[in-house]
């Protein structure tokens, strides 16, 4: 197996924002939890900026809720508030949460082939400030991208994935990987990720795929799109799972197509969505926005 790194200028990234910490919070539904909360908060001298929630069914169904809120000193008081949560949202309400800071960008590998249109965009974004994110890295199993990913400031790792067994090329990304990164965005990575790498590697993978769910799978979508005569050409983008490009969704988009345009057109037209969508996909998680439930999501977006 080779290995090419390329690392020649500095990652740019999105200025933090100070003083501000999300916290996420599920389970069963049931009087108060809205409240205790922001009692919680409150005696803690937080300032809520912004508060989400949404129940599946009032009467002891699923509650989610995401909260926004600021702090001046917020390092010092984290650990004290997250304390506090653990005594009271888990002991009283039986719910789980996270809590944190948002001043710490999540860190994220992006994975890539030959097609460059997702992975760019993403760098792109990024380099404007409009991914509030840390790029660790790039990975791909083709150099084709090397030296555009270079003119970004990003580290780049050539892995070759050649052939049925991927065991080696896992065990190289999973080696660049651990305690490296927040969560993974395959960016048109056109090899299989086996349910043992996705174990072991512990984060969130997000993948983007080229149509409505589960529709025109496998080698030239668009081609086949064009065959069916179809009048929607769309993207998803959604977590990875076991269960091959049936992951829970986190965000899709269309645009209307008619009779006269190539699978060409299609494809072209196609990827357009699939930037927009990969790129909302990647920023809702970044800030805590996709709460996960079963095969779906909760997006606060």
């Amino acid at each position: 197996m080779t290995l090419t790194q390329e690392t020649s200028a500095r990652t740019i990234t999105r200025k933090p924002v100070p003083h501000h910490a999300s916290l996420i919070v599920k389970g069963k539904d049931r009087t108060g939890i809205v409240a205790a909360v922001g009692a919680l908060l409150s005696r803690h001298g937080a300032n809520i900026v912004s508060l989400d929630q949404y129940s599946d069914n009032p009467q002891g169904g699923a509650f989610f809720q995401r909260t926004v809120f600021s702090l001046d000193n917020l390092q010092a008081v984290l650990p004290a508030i997250e304390h506090d949560l653990q005594e009271r949202l888990r002991a009283d309400f039986e719910l789980e949460f996270t809590l944190r800071d948002l001043s710490v960008p999540k860190r994220v590998a992006i994975f890539a082939s030959k097609s460059d249109h997702c992975l760019l965009d993403l760098l792109w974004r990024h380099r404007r400030g409009q991914l509030p994110v840390n790029v660790s890295m790039v990975i791909s199993n083709h150099p084709d991208t090397a030296e555009e990913v270079r003119g970004f400031g990003i580290p780049f790792f050539h892995v070759p994935s050649m052939g049925p067994d991927k065991s080696a090329a896992e065990a190289e990304h999973l080696r660049l990987l651990r305690g490296n990164v927040d969560f993974i965005v395959l960016a048109r990575y056109m090899q299989i990720i086996s349910g043992d790498f996705i174990e072991q590697v512990g984060v969130p993978i997000i993948n983007i795929h080229h149509s409505f769910l589960p529709a025109f799978i496998g080698a030239g979508p668009y081609a086949k799109a064009k065959e069916r005569g179809v009048k929607l050409i769309g993207a998803t983008a959604h977590y990875v799972t076991e269960d091959l490009d049936e992951g829970p969704i986190i965000e899709q988009d269309v645009v209307r197509v008619t009779h006269a345009e190539t699978a060409a057109d299609l494809q072209r037209r196609g990827a357009d969505v699939e930037r927009a969508v990969l790129s909302r996909a990647v920023e809702w998680h970044s800030q805590d926005r996709v709460i996960r439930h079963g095969n779906h999501t909760i997006v606060f977006a």
